[in-house]
Parts: structure tokens; C-alpha cells; sequence
């Protein structure tokens, strides 16, 4: 009796799936608004980012414009093998590995820094002039960001070179020199993208409750103590995601600035996987060999994607799935 009564209760508590099929679709039709703000977003990823990768296979065919993807010979492995095989490889790797955790060492954590600080502004106008600043390199285009770059660190006319010469040493080749190529590179960027990077960060330091503020402040902590022990700990999961998404592209730096920037005294140091692949597949029309590199070089940005995630799910309990 018991059991029929258990077997009559589930029959009735469980939806059939044709009811449970409609309440779905009646929720699509009563956000419809929702769904059209992101068709956008999703037409562009879907156009190109996935489309795109019915072209992947080059990277394991010989390719020629002639015979198109299809017609062209399957050759395996064989660009990859030539890659890893070259004299050039553990030089990309090195360089591109170098100036990319350079980068994330020196700029991940500044803008939690500024954002720590520009909270405990009081004076509004002050904050505002000092994000005013800090934003508007973002906002400046690469091209002309590397034109600055070249004309400050001009060993003639640069106006670093001149500092340096006034405090009584000899100028500096900073763009032809290839040991200081990472230190420009990096603190180029941390310059255009630091004010940028704190907008996140501020908007979670908005969600922080003042009455924790105020119950730290009876129990006597000074500020000190109440950001590490109560702003840091808010934004600790925010932190956790963009160092994982940071991670997960480290190997993925673009190229625009690095091929501005470069020139044959530097080519030691500056050269990259990404500004490997550019040449080698458009000004040397090496298709089939530049994307086997590409594909080597999204690979591994994906299987750091997966273990970095996975530590940080372990560690923290935060993480992107």
C-alpha cells in the first residue's frame, strides 16, 4: 500500500515533459525583449568566432588558394612537427611567455590598488579628476599610443632621455636595446589600461555594506584593517575571475602594439607567437604553417583556461563554470 501510495505521489508531484516543454517556451515568449538585446552578441560570436573555424583544418593540410580547403592535400601533423622542431620555437615561447606574465606580475595588480584607493576618497571632485585622468589613455588608439612610445624614448629627442641626461647620466636606447623592449612594452600598457581596469572593481566596492564599515569602526579598526579585512575579502571573488580569464589568455597577447614597436635591433626580444603568425601567414602566404601555429597557441590558452579555473574552484570556491 505504501509503495503504490509513493508511486501515486511522484506520478503526480512530476510534470509530464509536454508541460514542462510549454512552461519553457512560455517564459521564451514572455522575455522576448531579452532575447533580441542579446541576438547581437550572439549573430557576432556565432559569425566570427565559430564559422570560422570550419578553417582550422588548413592547419593539417597543405593549403593552396588554388585547390581551396577541401581540395588540398592532408599532410597530419607535419606543420606542427616543423614548428616544434625549429630554432625559433623556444625563443617565441620564452619571449611571449616573458612579456605576458610580466605583464599580469606588474598590471593585475594596480587597478585593485587604485580602485582601494579612489574608494576611500571623500572629496568627490578629487576622485573624479583622478579617474578623468587614469581613463583617458584607454580611450587613445594603439597607433598612436606607439607613437608616443618611440618619440618620449627618442635618445635625441625623447623627453625621457632628456630627464635622464639631466640628472647627469647618458641616454638610453630604450628601442633599440632588446633587454629593456619587455619593460616598455609593459609599463606602456599598465599605463593605457589601469584607470580602465578599476571600473570593475569600484562598481563591487559599491556593493559593500557601510554597516560593516561602521561595526568595524566601533570595534576600533582603522582603515587600514577595515580594507583588509572587509573591501578585500568583497571583491576576493572578482579578483579570482579576472585572474583566471587573465591566465587563460597569457598566451594570447595581441599584436598591433608588439609589431609597431618592433624593429630588427629589438627582434630578440619582441618576437611573439602572434607576430610570428602574422608574417608567416600574410607576408610570407605560409597559410597551412602560420595557422598550425595559431591552433598550437589556442590550444594552450585553452588548457591553461581549464587548469587555472579548476585550481581556483578548489582554492576558493569561485571560478567561471
Amino acid at each position: 500500500m505504501g509503495l503504490q501510495t509513493k508511486k501515486l505521489v511522484s506520478h503526480q508531484t512530476s510534470a509530464p515533459p509536454p508541460i514542462i516543454k510549454r512552461k519553457k517556451n512560455r517564459k521564451i515568449l514572455q522575455n522576448w525583449q531579452l532575447y533580441i538585446f542579446i541576438l547581437p552578441a550572439f549573430l557576432y560570436f556565432f559569425i566570427f568566432h565559430y564559422i570560422p573555424l570550419y578553417g582550422v583544418q588548413i592547419a593539417f593540410k597543405d593549403f593552396t588558394p588554388t585547390a581551396g580547403i577541401t581540395g588540398s592535400e592532408w599532410v597530419g601533423f607535419k606543420h606542427f612537427i616543423r614548428f616544434f622542431d625549429s630554432y625559433y620555437f623556444w625563443d617565441l615561447i620564452r619571449n611571449t611567455l616573458g612579456i605576458s606574465v610580466y605583464e599580469l606580475i606588474v598590471g593585475f595588480p594596480l587597478p585593485i590598488i587604485l580602485a582601494l584607493l579612489l574608494n576611500e576618497a571623500k572629496d568627490n571632485f578629487f576622485k573624479r579628476s583622478v579617474q578623468t585622468v587614469t581613463y583617458a589613455p584607454h580611450f587613445i588608439s594603439v597607433v598612436v599610443i606607439a607613437g608616443m612610445v618611440i618619440a618620449f624614448l627618442s635618445p635625441v629627442t625623447g623627453v625621457i632621455n632628456h630627464f635622464v641626461q639631466f640628472l647627469g647620466f647618458e641616454p638610453i636606447a630604450f628601442m633599440t636595446d632588446p633587454a629593456w623592449f619587455k619593460t616598455v612594452y609593459v609599463l606602456s600598457g599598465v599605463w593605457q589600461s589601469t584607470g580602465w581596469g578599476t571600473i570593475i572593481y569600484l562598481a563591487a566596492l559599491s556593493g559593500v555594506d557601510p554597516q560593516h564599515h561602521e561595526a568595524a569602526i566601533v570595534e576600533g579598526a582603522n582603515r587600514l584593517q577595515r580594507i583588509w579585512h572587509i573591501n578585500i575579502p568583497f571583491i576576493f571573488p572578482t579578483m579570482v575571475i579576472l585572474l583566471i580569464m587573465n591566465v587563460g589568455s597569457i598566451m594570447a597577447m595581441g599584436f598591433e602594439k608588439i609589431l609597431l614597436l618592433q624593429n630588427p635591433l629589438n627582434l630578440e626580444s619582441s618576437n611573439v607567437i602572434a607576430t610570428f603568425v602574422y608574417k608567416a601567414g600574410l607576408l610570407d602566404a605560409q597559410y597551412s604553417f602560420a595557422s598550425a601555429v595559431g591552433l598550437f597557441n589556442a590550444v594552450i590558452n585553452a588548457i591553461l583556461l581549464i587548469v587555472v579555473n579548476q585550481i581556483a574552484r578548489k582554492t576558493s570556491e569561485t571560478s567561471l563554470w
